[in-house]
């Protein structure tokens, strides 16, 4: 089993920036691909970014190219999702999630309970 606490959501001004943690504890998740989503008010959950399990391919949602950068120590067993630039439409809860189902991920495995960030206009 793993779990994932996220952590380092809040409530920032559109055009600033956040630092979200995953930290997951239970095992290594040096041999899993691990993936951010979120879920907007009202809206579905929606894939954010993935990275390999040793961090050289990266994916991202159209989105967030350019301005979100995922990245991983698995020395710490923490996955990050760095968020620039933030816009009010990026206001959600950012989740993050394990798989070990290839690269891409075909599907996850584990899944956080989730991080609040909020962007006020």
């Amino acid at each position: 089993q793993v779990q994932l606490v996220e952590s380092g959501g809040g409530l920032v001004q559109s055009g600033g920036s956040l630092r979200l943690s995953c930290a997951a504890s239970g095992r290594s998740i040096s041999s899993y691909a691990m993936g951010w989503f979120r879920q907007g008010p009202g809206k579905e959950r929606e894939f954010v970014s993935a990275i390999s399990w040793t961090g050289r391919s990266t994916h991202y949602a159209n989105s967030m190219k350019g301005r979100f950068t995922i990245s991983r120590d698995n020395a710490k067993n923490t996955v990050y999702l760095q968020m620039n630039s933030l816009k009010p439409e990026d206001t959600a809860v950012y989740s993050c999630a394990a798989s070990r189902r290839g690269w891409p991920p075909g599907g996850y495995d584990y899944w956080g309970q989730g991080t609040q960030v909020t962007v006020s206009s």
